[in-house]
């Protein structure tokens, strides 16, 4: 037969009285009664290590609801407080995790700020792309709308100096159009006798001669400018003869640089592949029914670097050229179909050698000493497009006051 035990009374445990792991007087004449009768089970006291970790529990709940204030109230009810590791297991993905994100952290700041830095001066990371050029990277230079009248002054001064990457920093040039492109051509109308067809095909062949003349890659490294002179009326006196013979054997009364832009290969080369032009194209009627004349006045911009040299200096010559052409009726003139022929044309060029006449441009570098006779005319700024050119300038080489 088994043996019921009382349960012991709290004060006669260690561990400390409390109340809360007491068993009350109506629970102990419960037993009692169950006991004499045969039946019921021994209630089970909490030991003392429970009765110590829920008073404690219980205590921190307490302090916690205590320091919460009447407006800190929420709709749900805490969580009882849990000493660290209690049920949770330990912390160390915690503690390990903490060094981790604050390193993540401060590289995502680091990038983002590089990133906003390059948005905002991309010439830092730009500059140093191999093979990257001012055209695509001058942000800070908004094009300027296209020419449509003679300007009323000079451009505005620019700061900054040439560079490999950037051959057109410090100079107007920095914000106009590139190459063929910037030849724009006006709306053909009827005039002068001469139908719209007719207009339209003298302005197109006329800027096919100034690409020809002056863009063409090949002719700007000292080739001869074949198509441009499949342009020209064969049957205008004089002017294919004489180019031809400029081309041929220049000299300074046969010198093609009137009408084409070429450079010694041997001496400079283009820094990169692109031309700066600036100018406007408009036409009008000829004197005679029949006949009309285009007029077209561009300024072309040539970056250079001398020839096999990697890292050095970059210089610029600046070209600008007036020209008048005609495109006739064949059944009122003697002209060929589809020709145009040359009315009139002048030019000035600036950083170029004075007093050279071999049929090419010899452009002057800061760090050089300078090439041909010394300048003997004022100083001009080349890129004043305000000036009208004339031909009857007294001839003599200015200096440009800025390249």
């Amino acid at each position: 037969m088994s043996t019921v035990m009382p349960p012991e009374h709290p004060d006669d445990r260690s561990g400390g009285g409390s109340e809360s792991g007491a068993i009350s007087d109506a629970q102990w004449e419960a037993f009692q009664r169950e006991a004499a009768e045969g039946g019921g089970q021994v209630p089970r006291e909490p030991s003392a290590r429970a009765r110590m970790v829920a008073r404690r529990l219980r205590e921190q709940d307490e302090a916690a609801a205590g320091r919460r204030r009447w407006w800190q109230r929420r709709k749900r009810s805490p969580e009882p407080a849990l000493p660290p590791g209690w049920r949770t297991g330990p912390a160390w993905r915690e503690t390990r995790r903490g060094p981790l994100r604050t390193a993540r952290s401060v590289l995502v700041l680091a990038l983002v700020a590089g990133a906003t830095l390059v948005v905002v001066r991309p010439s830092l990371l730009l500059d140093r792309l191999p093979g990257h050029h001012a055209e695509a990277a001058t942000t800070d230079a908004s094009p300027l709308p296209a020419e449509t009248a003679r300007p009323s002054a000079a451009p505005a001064v620019r700061a900054g100096s040439a560079t490999r990457a950037h051959p057109f920093r410090g100079s107007p040039a920095e914000r106009w159009a590139s190459g063929a492109d910037a030849i724009e051509l006006p709306e053909a109308k009827a005039t002068g006798g001469m139908s719209k067809e007719d207009v339209a095909l003298a302005l197109r062949l006329t800027k096919e001669f100034l690409v020809a003349t002056n863009l063409d890659p090949a002719v700007l490294r000292g080739g001869e400018p074949t198509a441009a002179l499949a342009l020209l009326d064969p049957q205008q006196p004089e002017v294919l003869p004489n180019l031809r013979r400029a081309l041929r054997d220049p000299d300074e009364q046969h010198d093609p640089l009137d009408l084409v832009s070429r450079f010694d290969p041997a001496e400079v080369r283009l820094a990169g592949d692109v031309v700066r032009v600036r100018g406007r194209m408009t036409f009008a009627a000829g004197e005679k029914p029949g006949e009309v004349r285009v007029h077209a006045d561009y300024t072309f911009v040539y970056p250079l670097v001398r020839a096999g040299d990697g890292d050095g200096p970059v210089t610029r010559t600046i070209i600008r050229r007036a020209l008048t052409t005609s495109l006739l009726d064949p059944a009122k003139w003697q002209a060929t179909r589809g020709r145009i022929g040359l009315y009139r044309y002048d030019s000035e060029f600036g950083n170029s050698a004075c007093d050279v006449y071999d049929g090419y441009y010899h452009p002057a570098f800061r760090d050089g000493a300078p090439t041909g006779a010394p300048a003997t005319g004022p100083a001009k700024d080349p890129y004043d497009r305000s000036r009208r050119l004339s031909a009857t300038d007294d001839g003599s080489c200015w200096k440009a006051s800025r390249t």
